[in-house]
């Protein structure tokens, strides 16, 4: 694909934090679950507009993966970065953490792969000016992943889904 140049999963690696209060959370006492995707979109939003420089809408939410709850005055982490980029869109993997105040450890309480598109002012997919430089074996097995999931997606689409 003709990239104008290339940035590295550094460039926009994103990392948003929060200390959860009353307003976030469900009636059994735990983080509602709309609360943190709307977070996690916005952060993932936020490390495709590093990435491509523009405007970006969300596409698709791959494996969505509530792994463990978080209660009112834990610390959330987010973390976003790119795993792939394709003629118009990005694969963006946002991880969500609860860190613990005394230790600063953090667990692991989400995880999934945003599909965030670059679009002008009328909300039309341009194409992207930068392509993504992979580094580590982590971030090229990252782009292996990226594209099963995107060739996963277009079979759900001609299947009907």
């Amino acid at each position: 694909m003709p990239y104008e140049s290339y940035k590295t999963v550094e460039d926009s690696r994103t990392e948003w934090m929060k200390c959860i209060q009353h307003e976030d959370i469900n009636g059994n006492g735990r983080l509602f679950g709309g609360r943190l995707m709307e977070w996690m979109d916005e952060v993932a939003g936020i490390a495709a507009t590093r990435h491509c420089g523009g405007y970006v809408t969300t596409a698709a939410i791959d494996n969505l993966q509530f792994k463990k709850g978080a209660f009112i005055n834990e610390i959330i982490v987010i973390r976003a970065k790119l795993t792939y980029v394709g003629r118009t869109s990005m694969e963006v993997r946002v991880d969500v953490y609860v860190e613990e105040r005394d230790t600063g450890i953090r667990r692991v309480i989400n995880r999934a792969y945003f599909t965030e598109v670059n679009v002008d002012d009328n909300g039309k997919p341009l194409p992207l000016k930068y392509g993504l430089t992979l580094e580590t074996e982590a971030e090229k097995a990252e782009w292996e992943g990226a594209k099963k999931r995107l060739e996963v997606r277009r079979q759900r689409r001609v299947e009907g889904f």
